[in-house]
């Protein structure tokens, strides 16, 4: 898509994990952090450093919280949260179920200072993963959608004849799609 097209320009991917974290974040809610994700990996906004533990798992995505797993890991390594509970947090927290937030929020508070933390701060940390982490996606979701995406890219790029020749074979039951796909080749300058 067109801002799809737009994101990639402005974050310059030269790795796999920039697709899967694009693919993460370019959801309604997410978006918002793009920008943020973008000057953090350009070196344009400083990395902020909240806790040893939570800066080494959210250091792949420049401090921002992406992915299900990142946020499940914070619960469970930062505060003591068992994997399996964390599981029903994160989605409590997508779900804004407010009685299994709140039954949880103890506990994280208390791992958390367990930690070294203080209180206060342990709240902050709680606070910060109510508002970004119900965003998390599910990376392995986002790390095939990117694959097949570099793929698709790929041999569109470096193989352009067969590619839109097995696409449109792909669509021929599809007029509205042919004509697209019809368009898009003669605009590669396909015969």
């Amino acid at each position: 898509s067109g801002g799809m097209q737009d994101l990639l320009i402005k974050m310059r991917p030269d790795r796999l994990e920039d697709l899967i974290a694009a693919n993460a974040l370019y959801r309604p809610g997410p978006m918002e952090l793009i920008p943020a994700y973008c000057n953090r990996k350009h070196g344009r906004e400083k990395v902020p450093q909240i806790h040893p533990i939570m800066d080494a798992i959210l250091a792949e995505t420049y401090g921002i919280m992406v992915y299900q797993e990142q946020v499940m890991q914070i619960f469970n390594q930062l505060g003591g949260i068992d994997l399996s509970n964390a599981y029903k947090l994160i989605k409590a927290i997508s779900k804004k179920t407010s009685d299994v937030i709140a039954k949880f929020r103890p506990d994280f508070v208390k791992g958390t200072m367990d930690k070294g933390v203080s209180k206060e701060n342990a709240e902050e940390i709680f606070e910060l993963i109510l508002k970004f982490g119900g965003y998390g996606f599910n990376k392995s979701h986002s790390t095939r959608y990117s694959v097949v995406a570099f793929q698709t890219a790929y041999l569109k790029t470096y193989h352009p004849i067969e590619y839109q020749a097995a696409l449109l074979t792909y669509e021929m039951g599809n007029t509205e799609k042919l004509v697209e796909y019809i368009d898009e080749t003669r605009s590669m300058k396909v015969n």
